[in-house]
Order: C-alpha cells, then sequence, then structure tokens
C-alpha cells in the first residue's frame, strides 16, 4: 500500500483525530461503570458517536473491513446508552413543563423512572462486556489509515461537502411537515455534518462550532418534545384529561417555537445553511475535491501503486494525443477525460480483493461507493464499466448488464478501456515514457509512433491484443511503431460498426 500523508505536526489532538475519541471513549466508558450519572452518560455517547461517524465518513473512501468492524462493536452499549440518556433528560423536561402534584407530572416521573432503572442495568452489562482489548487493536489499525484523508486535505473536504449535502436534503424534507420523523433524521444528519467538520476542517468548525450547536440543540429539543408527547398518551390512561391535554399544549406550543427559531436562524440569504455551504468546495473545486477522494480511495486499496501512476500517464498522453488528431472527436469532452482520470487512478483496486479477476472486483468495489459530488448516476456507471473492461475478456454480446446501458455509454466505455488498455500493455513491454508521442491518423488507419518501443515476438502479441479494443472503438487499424520510424500502411478494409462488441459480462 502507498504510504500515507501523516496528520499535520502542530494539529490540536482535541480537535479532531479518531485515536483520540477512541481513547476518549473507553474513558468515559469507565465513568459509565462507576457512576452512571447523565453527564458520564452523555460524554461516553457522544464520543461513540463521533467515533462511529468518522468510521461512516471513512467507509467512503476506505473498505477495509476494520471500519465496519468498529462501528459495529459499540453498538449495543450505544443503543442502551441512548435508553439511558433518554429517560435521564425527559425526567428534567417534564419537571421543567409541569409543576408540583399534577397527576401527569407524577405518572410520567414514574414511567420515567422505571425506564431509567431498567436502562441503566442494560448499560452497565453491555459496559462490562465491552471488548477494549479489540477496540484498541481496531484505535490503532484505523489510526494509521485515517490519514488516508489528511484533515483540511481535498478529500476532508469532499466527505464534509457530502455530509453537508445529505444533511441539507434533511433540511429540506423536515421543512415540508412538522410531523416528528424528519426532524429527527435531520437532528441525526446535522450532527454527522458536525462531527465530519469537527475532526476533518478543523480550522472550519472554529467558526462554525457555536451555529453548529446551537442548531443541534434546538434539533434535540424538539425530539424531547416528540417523545415525552408520544409517553404522554401511555401515561394519562386513567388520569383526568383536562390535565394531560394542558402538558400536550404546552409540549406544542414548545415545539412551535423550537421550529420557528429554527427557521429564523437558518433560512434566508444569511441563513445558516448558506453560511456553510458557501465555507466547502464549489464550481470547479467540487470536482478537484471529488477526484481527490477517488485518489485516497486508490492509495488504500492499490497494491502497486508506481504500476498504476506509469499506466496513468500513458493513458492520458494517449487520450489527450487522440483527441487533437481528430480520430475520436468524442475524446475532446471534458466530462470523458473526468471519467477516465479517474479509471486510470482506480484500475488497480481490484487486485487488492484477492479475487481471480481484479477488474471484475474493482467494477464492485467501485459500485459499492457512493458517487461523488459532481458525479451523475450515469457517469459513474460509465466508470465503473470501463474498471470491469480495462483488462480480460471484451464485451461480448450476451448477458443482461452491460447491455442495458445506453449506446453511448456502451461506446465510451470501449473507447475509454481501450485507451487503458494499451497503455497497460506498452507499460509491460518495457516503454517507460510516452513523451512525446504522435498520433498520424489516415482515412484507414491511425498510426501512433511511440518513443523507445521495441517490438519483438512477444510484444507484438501483447500489443495486439492491448489495442484491440481500441481498434473495435475507432474501427480502424492501430499501427504501433518507434517514434521516428517511417512506414507504408497497406490499405486496409474499414471495421463496420457491427464489429463492435457491445454485451455485458
Amino acid at each position: 500500500m502507498a504510504s500515507m500523508t501523516p496528520i499535520p505536526a502542530g494539529a490540536p489532538p482535541e480537535r479532531f483525530g479518531l485515536p483520540f475519541w477512541m481513547d476518549r471513549a473507553l474513558k468515559e466508558l469507565e465513568h459509565v461503570r462507576s457512576s452512571a450519572d447523565p453527564d458520564s452518560v452523555h460524554d461516553a455517547r457522544v464520543a461513540i458517536r463521533r467515533c462511529r461517524s468518522l468510521a461512516s465518513a471513512m467507509q467512503e473512501v476506505d473498505l477495509h473491513p476494520a471500519w465496519r468492524k468498529m462501528r459495529k462493536l459499540p453498538r449495543k452499549l450505544f443503543r442502551a446508552l441512548g435508553s439511558l440518556r433518554d429517560a435521564q433528560v425527559l425526567q428534567d423536561r417534564v419537571k421543567q413543563l409541569s409543576w408540583e402534584g399534577d397527576a401527569v407530572r407524577e405518572s410520567l416521573l414514574q414511567l420515567l423512572a422505571e425506564r431509567e432503572a431498567a436502562s441503566r442495568g442494560r448499560v452497565l452489562r453491555s459496559a462490562q462486556r465491552f471488548d477494549e482489548k479489540i477496540w484498541k487493536r481496531l484505535a490503532r489499525t484505523l489510526g494509521r489509515r485515517a490519514r488516508l484523508v489528511p484533515p483540511g486535505s481535498l478529500a476532508a473536504q469532499c466527505l464534509a461537502l457530502e455530509r453537508y449535502e445529505e444533511a441539507h436534503e434533511l433540511h429540506t424534507r423536515a421543512l415540508q411537515i412538522e410531523k416528528p420523523k424528519p426532524w429527527h433524521a435531520l437532528r441525526i444528519g446535522l450532527k454527522r455534518f458536525r462531527y465530519t467538520v469537527e475532526n476533518l476542517l478543523p480550522d472550519l468548525y472554529a467558526s462554525w462550532e457555536d451555529d453548529l450547536k446551537q442548531v443541534q440543540d434546538l434539533l434535540g429539543d424538539l425530539q424531547d418534545f416528540s417523545v415525552l408527547d408520544a409517553l404522554l398518551k401511555k401515561a394519562s390512561a386513567g388520569i383526568l384529561l383536562a390535565s394531560a391535554e394542558a402538558m400536550r399544549d404546552r409540549l406544542a406550543a414548545e415545539r412551535k417555537q423550537r421550529i420557528a427559531n429554527y427557521r429564523q436562524r437558518t433560512l434566508g440569504d444569511a441563513g445558516l445553511w448558506k453560511k456553510w455551504r458557501a465555507g466547502l468546495p464549489s464550481n470547479s473545486h467540487v470536482e478537484a475535491a471529488a477526484l481527490a477522494r477517488l485518489r485516497a480511495t486508490a492509495r488504500a486499496l492499490d497494491p502497486h501503486p508506481r504500476r498504476t501512476a506509469q499506466a496513468a500517464r500513458f493513458s492520458l498522453r494517449l487520450f489527450d494525443a487522440l483527441a487533437r488528431s481528430g480520430c475520436a472527436p468524442r475524446f475532446r469532452e471534458p466530462a470523458l477525460r473526468r471519467i477516465l482520470r479517474a479509471a486510470v487512478l482506480l484500475h488497480g483496486i481490484g487486485a487488492s480483493a484477492g479475487r481471480k479477476s481484479p477488474h471484475k472486483a474493482a467494477r464492485d468495489i467501485l459500485l459499492r461507493l457512493p458517487q461523488p459530488p459532481g458525479w451523475t448516476r450515469e457517469s459513474w456507471e460509465t466508470l465503473a464499466w470501463t474498471l470491469r473492461y480495462h483488462r480480460g475478456a471484451e464485451a461480448k454480446r450476451r448477458g443482461n448488464n452491460f447491455v442495458r446501458l445506453n449506446q453511448e455509454q456502451r461506446n465510451d466505455v470501449c473507447g475509454l478501456a481501450g485507451v487503458l488498455r494499451l497503455a497497460r500493455a506498452l507499460r509491460r513491454c518495457g516503454v517507460d515514457s510516452v513523451a512525446g508521442l504522435r498520433v498520424v491518423p489516415s482515412a484507414d488507419a491511425v498510426r501512433l509512433q511511440i518513443p523507445n518501443l521495441t517490438i519483438n515476438a512477444a510484444a507484438a502479441a501483447r500489443l495486439a491484443a492491448g489495442k484491440h479494443l481500441l481498434e473495435t472503438y475507432l474501427q480502424k487499424p492501430v499501427f504501433l511503431e518507434p517514434a521516428g520510424k517511417v512506414v507504408t500502411l497497406p490499405k486496409l478494409p474499414v471495421l463496420g460498426p457491427e464489429k463492435i462488441s457491445v454485451a455485458s459480462d
């Protein structure tokens, strides 16, 4: 695996860092074991949530199984802490919203006290069973892998932008309806966004911290009132209806006030959502950030980064030369070159899967990852199938997957995979550089003049296989020759459209 960029030496550990939060979770858990008071429960739960939020973000870059294991290990403990925390907080809410002697108050407090006792027992059992040795081992492994996305880097900005877009979509849905469920989803989404920014963009978080906390508190209040209202329906049986309705009215009024406060702080040109968006990548910077995220994935999963880098240089030079020559007009499209840049970065990731077909593994890995900001589903699929056909058997006229792509996508896959196949063949034939490569097109063929190309019997067979898919795409034979050598091309029939392969696995 490629070397990882270290975390900046002057970075304050209290602001970010997975090892810090994983160690903090163990310390807070020790406090819970000795005294499950509200502050200890809250601090332990927040530390675990930060770890799991970071793991969720990093899984979009690095598919190492330790990330999933870390998220799964504290799941039962996290849920138990959540139940206990809710029971403790809601008791304070009831006391704030009612007066002593009120029948509804006494009934709710009794119900919540019973829940707290039951939850406390579950927390203590989960805390005792929690495997700290595995957690510490995961902390060592993941602390190293977290360096794949250095704080403040373009890849970190991309992950923060993705969390922003997810949370903003939840914000839009919540504003359309005042029912509790979408507002609770927004609360979770905002927490993920906050913790991602806190750990990956600490300088930016310093200026957003107060606003993020205040909005999160507003949404927390909304959730408390919604849960309390649901409990009230159960606890009010047999109690004076007027008392129950009076408390529900107070809850509705408090909830309405919080929603109005949220709208005031977040909507309009001076709203917080626009402020947060302005601090994240926009326009051309979105593409650069997305490419940085894909580069981090390549660093995480590609066991042969030097080979990949050389094939990448060859591919882009060949692609640009074909575009300039006019024999591949489609290659002049910036969107297609962006897909090729991603493909040459990622074409080696399948080798880490330990499967017989690394090109199939590369496609499967890519389709498990979310598409980055600025990418459409169509372009993401084109990239995935380019990885599938950059080596191995070419697409054939059977199957149901590849043929589901539209005609333009299938042609693009053939063109991009064809360029990458030829680039890999040149590298394997000992070509160490294609600087000075020339494309000489004619009506009947395309001649590639390549520096330092030596053709023997073995190289000729390898190059013939490597260039075939590109010939299929160009509908012309491709002749390879050392730079400077003049060759008279024989007249050959032009390959017709019926020779193009357009099917699947």
